[in-house]
């Protein structure tokens, strides 16, 4: 028979709430979570700013920025997500990507910082070249841009 796994008071990765046996208001928990992976489940943010938007709607996130004020302070580098009329804040992880609204660009964070994926440029130079190799090439990174894995340029 296999032992009885003990569990935190959250999740490891995500830092989601767990439930415990007769807990009281186990719905807060349960909301709490849901509301952490509808943030983080294909993650999208408006921008990267260091002050609160005045007016923001439930689901909208930020990245907070550097020297960041209102109910943001102390909490750069952050995700915060609006949600049912508060901040809720989410620290990122090694290897995590989100969108940047409509911008087209990818922010990845990676060695404790929010970094830019760069743009993948076509091919070009070398002594030989193969018209057809970089007319398919070019047109693979369109394709990859177009179904958002590549950032755009």
């Amino acid at each position: 028979m296999s032992d009885i796994i003990a569990f935190e008071a959250q999740t490891p990765r995500m830092a989601l709430p767990l439930l415990y046996p007769g807990q009281a208001q186990k719905e807060v928990f349960v909301n709490e979570a849901l509301v952490r992976i509808d943030a983080l489940l294909h993650a999208r943010i408006e921008a990267v700013a260091s002050t609160p938007p005045a007016i923001p709607a439930d689901g909208q996130c930020w990245i907070v920025g550097a020297g960041p004020t209102g109910d943001w302070t102390g909490r750069s580098d952050q995700i915060a997500c609006r949600a049912a009329g508060n901040w809720i804040f989410l620290t990122p992880r090694e290897g995590m990507s989100v969108a940047v609204g409509n911008a087209g660009r990818i922010l990845r964070y990676q060695a404790g910082a929010w970094v830019s994926q760069a743009a993948v440029a076509a091919p070009a130079g070398g002594s030989n070249v193969d018209s057809e190799a970089r007319a398919a090439i070019s047109a693979l990174i369109a394709r990859l841009i177009g179904a958002g894995i590549l950032p755009a340029s």
